[in-house]
């Protein structure tokens, strides 16, 4: 019985030890731990199934030696694991390390090296022999890979949720934005950081409670943001007031406050969350934007405004504004009076270049080709007169002015359409007027020679006759028996002088009957006298009338016509002469300088003067106060003077008679 009870106890203990070695290896396996003992006498391992299992290998495939467990440590962490190892044995110290192992399918697991209160951990504790050697080794091993990532993930999250927090408050101090709890039942308030901030508050200060938050609140909006937030403690209705604050510095800020109630099982409220923002800055923009559009609107009815003063102004002128490229020939704009300027219909849309340059006669299409050509190689303005035939046949002249800025594309230009039919109308009148104007000056002149002609015929019947009794003296010395020649010398000198005399009074004549254009040049004022005073002087004489001339010396000369200048000075001397017909009389002529600015010429008389009711009127052409004029004498003389730059009138002279005076701007070298 005895042995049958050994056994059977033997037994026992046997299964006993089966189950708890199953449950360990269970329970290694569930935990990811492994043990193993290295016998350092006999450098023999032996390693749990669950070692086998972490380290990815199977105890049916082969035997664990030290140099498979070597290859399989991760080779970064090879070396100070072993070398770690060696000291802790050195040093007595129980060796515990965490190191990477490489599975044979290549994945990387971490695992641990674990102490029991046994036996220090891997890689193992060291049992000693009496000597005090190490014998044996004995370990754990943990595969902590999981741990690790979880530990990993955790400060991950953890890291995450820094960084979150970190750029909530960076948001939150950017966009102005603080965030509040309100424990309802202590009435304690919670603050954020920049909610402290728009306060213009500090969290060391101390806490903050409602009676602080009351008094900050702009009084004119105290009241009705605690009624809002009454309102929502007591329904469903969410915070949401926008209302000012007063920083202790008296600053006034506008902020938005946003809040949601929590309310427990019963539906008491318990708390309140919500936010609050600084809208200052943005209401300020809100209501400077309101401002600029409100300008705006105000500019652009302006605008609007002006356009349409610029286009009734355009009309009124006909003149049209485009924009445009000469060498593309595209248009970017064309106003309503451009397009009705070539006669088409603004109402069309827009019309093609072609269509505006196709209007050009073709007589003046080359120039205007070349010129802008021209225009658009030097990067230059130009201006040009050219003809269209608009498409009802009527022919307009248009005059263009284009400006090209430097900055701008080639060819592109900006500029102007004229209307200037009527200009161009007006010039061929004037022209038309100038040119009867001339006639008339003409006819003048020879009505005054008509006048003259018998004291002309009598001025040149003079010398010639002197020259004929030279002539027949010069005869009869040369005749004698014994000639004279000095004498005969003396009267053929006489005679050479007297038909030069009636030469230059026949020169004088022709220049006042020709008809030529007139030409300014550089004329002597007081040669032009001289030269009237010797072709009047028999007409003055034949009137009982003496001629006095009083000329300035070193007088500038003028530019003007010689011949229109005799015909100013002959009209005025003859109207002097004729005024003292009925009794004799003193005729003066006087030259002089004006404020070294031109020349001043007067004409007097003691005839019988004019009347001073109509000193306005006698230039007026027809108008007369001789029986037998035209009345065109004087008003063609001031139209003469004026043409040259000066001034006529007339006053009445201190005795008797009168004063006609005229002045004539002197020649300068800009005008030379």
């Amino acid at each position: 019985m005895a042995n049958e009870d050994v056994q059977k106890t033997l037994a026992e203990l046997s299964r006993d030890l089966q189950e708890s070695k199953a449950r360990l290896e269970e329970a290694q396996r569930v935990a990811h731990v492994g043990h193993w003992e290295w016998d350092l006498e006999t450098d023999v391992v032996v390693w749990s199934d669950e070692t086998y299992r972490i380290f990815g290998l199977s105890p049916q495939e082969r035997p664990m030696d030290l140099a498979t467990v070597r290859a399989m440590v991760h080779p970064e962490d090879r070396e100070f694991l072993y070398r770690g190892v060696d000291q802790d044995l050195l040093a007595g110290v129980r060796p515990e390390a965490e190191f990477r192992i490489v599975r044979p399918n290549g994945e990387v697991r971490t695992v641990q090296s674990l102490t029991s209160r046994r036996w220090s951990s891997m890689p193992g504790d060291a049992r000693r022999d009496a000597s005090g050697q190490p014998y044996k080794l004995f370990g754990t091993v943990q595969d902590i890979t999981e741990r690790k990532r979880t530990e990993e993930a955790l400060q991950e999250i953890s890291r995450n949720l820094l960084e979150s927090k970190a750029r909530l408050e960076e948001a939150q101090r950017v966009a102005h934005v603080g965030h509040y709890y309100w424990n309802l039942v202590t009435n304690r308030v919670t603050w954020s950081d920049e909610l402290y901030r728009i306060y213009a508050l500090s969290p060391q200060e101390g806490p903050i409670d409602m009676a602080m938050i009351r008094d900050m609140i702009h009084p004119e909006d105290r009241e009705f943001v605690f009624r809002a937030a009454e309102e929502a403690l007591h329904s469903e209705v969410r915070p949401d007031a926008e209302h000012r604050l007063v920083r202790p510095n008296g600053e006034v800020r506008t902020v938005h406050g946003l809040g949601t109630v929590k309310r427990d099982a019963s539906g008491r409220p318990y708390e309140m969350f919500g936010t609050v923002q600084d809208i200052t800055d943005r209401k300020r923009a809100e209501e400077a934007l309101q401002r600029t559009q409100l300008d705006l609107r105000e500019v652009t009815r302006e605008l609007q405004q002006q356009q349409a003063y610029l286009t009734e102004a355009q009309s009124l002128t006909h003149i049209g504004s485009w924009a445009c490229n000469l060498v593309t020939r595209e248009i970017f704009h064309s106003s309503d009076e451009n397009a009705r300027l070539y006669g088409f219909d603004p109402g069309e849309g827009a019309i093609p270049f072609d269509r505006f340059y196709n209007t050009i006669l073709t007589e003046d299409e080359l120039a205007m080709r070349t010129k802008l050509e021209k225009a658009v190689r030097a990067g230059a303005d130009y201006d040009a007169e050219f003809r269209i035939r608009r498409t009802d046949g009527a022919i307009r002249f248009l005059r263009g002015i284009g400006h090209h800025n430097p900055s701008q594309e080639v060819g592109e230009y900006v500029g102007i359409t004229m209307d200037i039919t009527e200009r161009k109308r007006a010039e061929e009148e004037r022209e038309k007027l100038r040119q009867l104007e001339a006639d008339l000056a003409h006819i003048n002149r020879v009505s005054m020679m008509g006048e003259m002609a018998a004291s002309l015929a009598h001025e040149i019947k003079q010398p010639i006759t002197a020259a004929v009794m030279n002539a027949q003296a010069c005869l009869r010395l040369l005749e004698r028996n014994e000639p004279n020649i000095v004498k005969a010398h003396e009267a053929a000198f006489g005679m050479a002088g007297c038909a030069t005399r009636a030469a230059e009074i026949i020169d004088r004549v022709r220049s006042l009957f020709g008809k030529n254009a007139p030409q300014h040049e550089a004329v002597d004022v007081n040669e032009v006298i001289r030269d009237i005073v010797v072709l009047l002087q028999n007409e003055a004489r034949r009137h009982s009338v003496v001629v006095h001339t009083q000329l300035a010396e070193d007088l500038p000369t003028v530019m003007g016509d010689h011949v229109q200048l005799q015909q100013v000075l002959m009209n005025l001397m003859l109207n002097g002469i004729e005024s003292m017909r009925d009794a004799p009389g003193e005729l003066r002529i006087t030259s002089g300088q004006v404020d070294e600015r031109g020349v001043l010429i007067s004409v007097s008389d003691t005839g019988v003067g004019l009347p001073a009711e109509k000193l306005d009127q006698i230039f007026n052409a027809f108008f007369t106060t001789k029986p037998q004029g035209t009345g065109m004498g004087l008003a063609i003389s001031r139209s003469i003077i004026e043409s040259h730059g000066g001034h006529l009138w007339a006053e009445a002279n201190n005795e008797r008679g009168a004063i006609f005076r005229f002045t004539l701007p002197q020649q300068t070298a800009e005008r030379a």
